[in-house]
């Protein structure tokens, strides 16, 4: 039967001389037999055991679940149980890392934006980045509101044109102009904009907003605190609107 050495098993198994050593000071890989001068010599069965020591470490098993593997009289009875245990590890570490990802993502998208960068952009960016799923809520409950009022204003165009029931128009009017007043004051308590010149979060007047220059994203705003006036980046207001930087 072939010996191996410390050397000759750790270049077997692709592994260091010391990560050898150190499977044998924790007890899960003893050499079969010394040498005469004292040298740890493996078996065929040692050889088999380190590659499947070093099949269960590259699937990220801790060394301790490991020896208690090797420990039991059955070792296949809870080989699936570790397994298991290990990916639900790996997939919620997984998840972990594709929220950072995403997190990182964000960050540089957000960035993209900035007419300028310093380190009080990277708050900014926080700021937008936490209240960015309530502001897409918003804007889809708005949207879909609008909806219904879009499909009875173009209802009512063509029924008129097609047979003379122009009060259907009068009908769409009485409802898309509450709810125009509506959808406006709604949006209006919901949003604030931050400065990219003094990082203020703040609400500008309603006529001021209504007016101004906008992209789905940002509006040209006068900032209150450092008097700036340009495009702001708009963000979800809680509490009925008010926001603080």
């Amino acid at each position: 039967m072939s010996k191996y050495t410390t050397g000759e098993i750790a270049k077997l198994c692709g592994v260091s001389v010391r990560t050898v050593q150190y499977y044998d000071d924790r007890g899960i890989l003893i050499p079969s037999e010394l040498s005469d001068g004292g040298r740890r010599l493996y078996t065929e069965d040692d050889l088999k055991r380190m590659h499947i020591i070093c099949f269960l470490r590259e699937a990220g098993l801790p060394l301790g679940s490991i020896s208690a593997l090797f420990a039991e009289e059955k070792p296949e009875s809870i080989i699936s149980i570790l397994l298991e245990q290990q990916e639900q590890i790996l997939r919620e570490e997984l998840s972990e890392r594709q929220k950072k990802l995403a997190l990182i993502e964000g960050i540089k998208r957000e960035l993209k934006e900035l007419e300028a960068f310093s380190v009080e952009s990277i708050g900014d960016i926080a700021h937008i980045m936490k209240q960015k799923n309530k502001l897409n809520r918003m804007r889809w409950f708005m949207v879909l509101t609008g909806i219904p009022v879009s499909a009875l204003q173009w209802t009512a165009i063509v029924l008129w044109i097609t047979g003379d029931l122009w009060w259907l128009g009068v009908v769409w009017a009485c409802i898309a102009v509450p709810w125009g007043i509506g959808v406006s004051v709604y949006y209006f308590r919901h949003v604030a904009y931050i400065c990219p010149e003094c990082h203020e979060v703040f609400k500008p007047k309603f006529k001021e907003m209504f007016w101004a220059y906008h992209t789905p994203r940002m509006r040209r705003l006068t900032c209150p605190k450092c008097g700036r006036k340009g495009l702001c980046v708009e963000v979800y207001a809680d509490k009925d609107g008010a926001n603080n930087g």
